[in-house]
C-alpha cells in the first residue's frame, strides 16, 4: 500500500518510493539520508502529532509533517 509518511502510525515501517516537494526540502531530505529505496520506521509522535521520529539508516531523525507529508511509502514490503 502506498501513502505519505506523514500518514503513518507509530510502529509502521515502510520502503521509500519517491521524496518530493519543493528543491530546498527535496536537497535537505536527501542530504540527510531520506532517499528511494531506505526503510523507514516511525518510533514516535509529538503529543500534536508534530514533529515526527523515524529510524533510518542506523540512526534516528525528526521531521515536521509537511516534510513527512513530501515522503511517498510503500508499507508491508521489506527491503
Amino acid at each position: 500500500m502506498k501513502k505519505p509518511l506523514s500518514e503513518f502510525e507509530i510502529g509502521e515501517s515502510g520502503v521509500i518510493l519517491s521524496v518530493d516537494g519543493e528543491k530546498r526540502v527535496r536537497r535537505r531530505l536527501f542530504d540527510m539520508g531520506v532517499t528511494p529505496g531506505a526503510e523507514i520506521l516511525l518510533r514516535k509522535k509529538a503529543p500534536l502529532g508534530d514533529p515526527i521520529e523515524i529510524a533510518i539508516r542506523g540512526y534516528e531523525l525528526t521531521l515536521r509533517n509537511a516534510e513527512a507529508a513530501c515522503i511517498l511509502m510503500e508499507t508491508g514490503r521489506r527491503k
